[in-house]
């Protein structure tokens, strides 16, 4: 490894953590941020110049795209999580080896998902939620997609790899390269060559593909701190590469995957009590939301590899720093929405479409829903904090219950007594349980924490 490499990674356990923590996190932000955006502009095209039966149908297929993520995410965040650990325990071999492996095991569940998805495309849909009039539109956009969700994974993935191993700044401009092209095609294909909502899935398409190409070049030039190796035996899997990584990678990949049956739940009891228009409704309240919950993540991805590395270097004070400074942006920035999407629901609701009846019942959802909003910021972060230092089971755990644990029985017993409105409460009343249960596996956490930072200062 050379000189340059080393001071990229020992910066991780010697530059001051709030400097750090903006290092890396700021271009993961702008990235994700970017990302969120170009996905709400989508929308916003397409409920304006399709209709509000389109952004219903765009609606339904958040399910199988979440599904798609969590199969990515299991790779992805396992990882680099995984990769922060060794890098920062000098374990450079099986570093290289993470990253190969990785490799080979993202090409084979990206391939074997895809063809379920080619296969039983209208099955699937139906089964979440899909009605006689958004079928057309949720099947139309996702037969085009599908070629874009193999270089999605790709490109989220190794992004991931890319930050942990020391370029957060690259890591940004994988992302911004995406979204840029997808912003300049998106409307040339929905507007101008009139292809509806299948233009934004090649748009999409397109431009992840630009994306994925730019962040394996990275891994393939040898200029980079780390790189794919040309030995054969590097891409043989073995259980101590693997296991950890998916180990590590399941939390958040369970998080999608639970995304993706709450959605079918939510979507079916939204279909029931208040139609395609409630459905259209959800769909821009998670455009909306997803906004500032993929800036967490960004910040998320941006202490990982810190948190990660300085807990394989033993350096827990650094790691306490990094966590509450984290848990202290994220708080402020989730606030900021939830004051916005309760202070002026209409305006977001216009944003999307012009029709008088799906406004309304947007502003109704999201003046229930955003209740409890602000405290979502702690809860990603701390179930983050797990996952980067290896503890996948209490990772797993946090991540269940927000969206599994707590969400599910809410939606089964509030709608039947509250109707339309009960599918709303359902979630802010989810998000303080989840977060009073986070509140003290991080509280003990930490104290295990300081326990082991007194034994090793006797020592």
């Amino acid at each position: 490894m050379s000189g340059n490499d080393a001071s990229k990674l020992r910066e991780l356990s010697e530059s001051p953590a709030g400097r750090l923590l903006w290092r890396y996190s700021l271009p993961a932000v702008v990235g994700m941020l970017v990302m969120s955006l170009y996905n709400i502009i989508d929308r916003i095209f397409i409920g304006q110049g399709v209709g509000p039966e389109a952004i219903a149908g765009l609606a339904i297929t958040f399910p199988v795209m979440n599904l798609s993520a969590a199969l990515g995410v299991l790779i992805g965040a396992g990882g680099s999580a995984r990769l922060s650990i060794l890098l920062g325990a000098k374990n450079y071999d099986d570093a290289r080896r993470t990253l190969c492996s990785s490799l080979i095991l993202l090409m084979a569940i990206v391939c074997c998902y895809l063809c379920c998805f080619a296969i039983f495309i209208d099955e699937i849909l139906i089964a979440f939620g899909a009605s006689e009039v958004t079928l057309p539109y949720a099947r139309e956009f996702m037969l085009y997609i599908l070629p874009g969700m193999f270089m999605t994974n790709f490109a989220f993935t190794f992004n991931n790899f890319m930050r942990a191993s020391g370029y957060p700044v690259k890591a940004m401009l994988t992302m911004l390269i995406g979204a840029g092209c997808n912003l300049v095609l998106a409307p040339i294909f929905i507007f101008y060559l009139k292809l509806g909502i299948k233009g934004a899935a090649i748009a999409t398409d397109i431009s992840m593909m630009i994306s994925a190409f730019f962040v394996l070049s990275h891994f393939f030039s040898r200029k980079s701190t780390l790189h794919f190796s040309g030995s054969r035996e590097m891409y043989r899997l073995k259980a101590k590469i693997v296991l950890p990584v998916l180990s590590i990678g399941a939390a958040p990949s369970v998080v999608n995957a639970a995304a993706c049956f709450i959605n079918v739940i939510i979507n079916k009891s939204l279909y029931f009590h208040g139609g395609d228009m409630a459905v259209a409704a959800a769909g821009i309240f998670t455009s909306y939301t997803s906004m500032m919950t993929m800036v967490v993540v960004g910040i998320c991805q941006g202490m990982q590899p810190i948190i990660g590395y300085n807990y394989g270097a033993g350096r827990l004070d650094r790691l306490h720093r990094t966590f509450w400074l984290a848990v202290g942006v994220s708080t402020v920035i989730v606030t900021t929405g939830q004051t916005i999407g309760l202070l002026f629901p209409e305006y977001i609701g216009r944003a999307f479409s012009n029709d008088p009846a799906l406004i309304s019942e947007t502003a109704r959802c999201l003046h229930i829903s955003l209740l409890a909003f602000t405290v979502v910021g702690f809860q990603v972060v701390s179930t983050t904090l797990f996952q980067s230092i290896g503890k996948a089971k209490s990772s797993i755990f946090l991540s269940l219950t927000r969206q599994v644990l707590f969400l599910i029985p809410l939606l089964l017993v509030l709608p039947p007594r509250m109707g339309l409105d009960g599918v709303w409460t359902a979630f802010p009343l989810s998000d303080l349980v989840a977060t009073m249960v986070t509140a003290v596996m991080v509280y003990y956490q930490l104290a295990q924490f300081r326990k082991s930072a007194v034994v090793n200062a006797g020592c």
